[in-house]
């Protein structure tokens, strides 16, 4: 007879940092009768603040996941700490937002349908109609939402209906050419994640190839980042570079923009997925 799947649960942790946290965060899991897989720390000085991510298995007879999680709750409140606790059996459900370009979209998709993210992809919205047969083609539910000044406010809370009736756990702008606005952010009740078409926080904005290539730069970059009500603000990640000369074009800097933005993108979604992402002020920690 085969073993049942091995279950793994993985915890984050944030608070402020003093002793004795790592110990009593370790004896609750194996007073639960966990086994630690593995875990990575990092304290920040300046901030004086403590970031823990754990991975334990969950799996073995006799375990009992609600007790692993009253155990941490106790050290929790002993300790002041901010916690979130997830299991490998349960995939997060990620929503898309996109506008009419298709190559960060099209890439998540196609990575989902390949298997690298522990996740599913129930739905994409978009404020134009354009994606619909594309989105459908992957087994996704599409959604046109027109959106502008005169409806905004309605037609974002239809979109904040969609998330809910969805039981999304994350949503990604994959190139999303709205602004959202501060009321959808408030009551969106889970991450926003945003790719951004330059190396923040230089060329926040619109066009920042056009940006870049009047100043002339010789790397190009994309910044995947945590959506607030500040522009192109939140708080940073994933970035990536590319080279580029006096001899590109607008159009090259944009062809060589565009392979970027699909990494880092995809990489940012991936850290979220394995919960590797710890946000704190307008930082974050993202462990390896």
């Amino acid at each position: 007879m085969s073993e049942p799947p091995q279950k793994v649960a993985t915890l984050l942790v944030s608070c402020a940092d003093q002793r004795g946290i790592v110990a009593a965060i370790a004896a609750a899991i194996a007073g639960a009768g966990c086994n630690i897989l593995d875990a990575d720390q990092h304290t920040d000085p300046q901030a004086d603040m403590f970031f823990q991510r754990i991975r334990f298995d969950v799996s073995h007879l006799g375990v009992d996941p609600a007790e692993a999680e009253r155990a941490i709750s106790e050290v929790s409140k002993r300790f002041g700490m901010q916690t979130s606790l997830s299991y490998s059996d349960r995939p997060k459900r990620v929503a898309l937002f996109v506008s009419k370009y298709d190559h960060c979209l099209v890439d998540l998709l196609w990575r989902s349908r390949a298997g690298e993210f522990r996740a599913e992809f129930p739905l994409v919205i978009s404020n134009h109609p354009d994606l619909a047969e594309t989105v459908r083609g992957f087994g996704a539910r599409f959604e046109h939402v027109p959106i502008n000044s005169a409806n905004k406010a309605e037609q974002e809370q239809k979109e904040l209906a969609l998330l809910r009736e969805r039981a999304v756990d994350l949503v990604v702008l994959a190139r999303y050419m709205q602004v959202l606005s501060a009321d959808f952010i408030d009551r969106v009740g889970v991450p926003v994640i945003n790719i951004h078409h330059s190396f923040l926080p230089a060329f926040i904005g619109g066009k920042p190839y056009h940006q870049a290539y009047e100043r002339g730069v010789k790397l190009i970059g994309a910044t995947a980042h945590l959506v607030t009500s500040q522009l192109d603000e939140g708080p940073i990640i994933e970035q990536d570079v590319v080279r580029c000369s006096h001899r590109d074009l607008v159009s090259d800097l944009v062809r060589k923009g565009r392979d970027l933005e699909k990494m880092v993108l995809a990489r940012a979604v991936r850290h979220h997925l394995e919960d590797r992402v710890l946000q704190y002020g307008n930082k974050t920690v993202v462990f390896d």
